[in-house]
């Protein structure tokens, strides 16, 4: 457990530096990995965000796209988390859609593969990351919203995604 706090950079140096060895104790001895597992896994778990510029995502609504890859969040410089608008190019679409490819379209995000905490002390992750598409103001551009989609779109304001849904989670 202590080796993956204590993995090395590609530099040589120590990730924790000399508070990792007051941690341990002057007398112990820690075995270091360098192995480049560890190192990613340090990597990820310090940038965590929900939806970030340039995550791929699924859209489930049958405007035409299939794939819409994130330019911007709009709410903030982060990352945007379930309910909240992006800005999105087309990357893949049905041959006669509403939207086509390389159009840049607004989407709501209805599914994020990471976890996120209810008020009620539960956890909601989805498998996928998946998103609406709606026009600027806000209305969907599809007629029909496919799979499960969180009830934490009606804090959002977006009560007309949840209208057409198959399943509120």
């Amino acid at each position: 457990m202590a080796a993956r706090f204590l993995s090395k950079s590609p530099s040589g140096r120590s990730l924790l530096g000399a508070l990792g060895t007051s941690l341990l104790g002057v007398g112990s001895v820690a075995r270091e990995t360098t192995s480049k597992h560890a190192y990613s896994d340090i990597l990820f778990q310090q940038q965590r965000t929900f939806v970030q510029m340039g995550t791929n995502l699924k859209v489930v609504d049958n405007s035409g796209a299939k794939r819409v890859m994130c330019i911007q969040a709009l709410k903030s410089k982060k990352g945007a988390k379930l309910g909240e608008v992006i800005i999105g190019s087309v990357k893949e679409a049905q041959p006669r859609g509403k939207v086509k490819k390389g159009d840049v379209v607004y989407g709501v995000v209805v599914r994020a593969a990471m976890q996120r905490g209810r008020c009620d002390g539960s956890h909601v992750r989805f498998d996928d990351n998946a998103v609406v598409l709606v026009n600027k103001q806000g209305e969907p551009i599809g007629t029909r919203v496919f799979g499960p989609v969180p009830h934490e779109l009606r804090k959002k304001k977006h009560v007309k995604i949840l209208a057409l849904a198959e399943h509120i989670a």
